[in-house]
């Protein structure tokens, strides 16, 4: 394969490190011009409620069928996946198929969304502690819905 159909054939994702690289630097710029200093290192709890947040978030976006209309016009539904999330495959026109990959993968947007986060709080600390703290609840939730779920059928057998 040449160069030039190598760029061709992966010219999407090329595209999304160039985007992802743009994202980071629009971060980077937002955080210097706040004029605040840059956070001292996470400590253990900040980095397990950002990651519980990651988790959902990304779950959310990238599978939640509630959240379907944002991932309609670069994929489309295989079935169902997990309890009200689908399972989706990316269109394959051009254009959006990378994002389709993206926007369905929890793991593709977990880079996104867990730089996201520290970005927002380096620039909003107390904001983005309230947001994660939120998604955190919002995730220990569904786990407490789901053994109340396994718990409730092996009640009634």
């Amino acid at each position: 394969m040449g160069i030039t159909q190598g760029l061709r054939s992966h010219g999407g994702h090329l595209g999304a490190v160039v985007g992802f690289a743009g994202y980071t630097a629009g971060w980077t710029m937002l955080q210097r011009r706040s004029g605040r200093p840059l956070p001292a290192a996470p400590g253990p709890w900040e980095l397990l409620l950002t990651a519980t947040a990651t988790f959902r978030l990304s779950r959310l976006i990238g599978k939640a069928s509630v959240t379907r209309p944002l991932r309609a016009p670069f994929t489309e539904v295989e079935g169902a996946g997990a309890p009200a999330e689908l399972n989706e495959t990316p269109r394959e026109e051009p254009g959006r198929k990378t994002v389709g990959e993206l926007i369905s993968c929890p793991f593709c947007l977990s880079v996104w969304i867990v730089t996201g986060f520290v970005g927002a709080r380096a620039v909003w600390p107390e904001a983005t502690r309230t947001a994660t703290g939120a998604l955190t609840a919002l995730t220990v939730s569904d786990a407490l819905q789901f053994g109340y779920s396994v718990l409730s059928e092996r009640a009634d057998h």
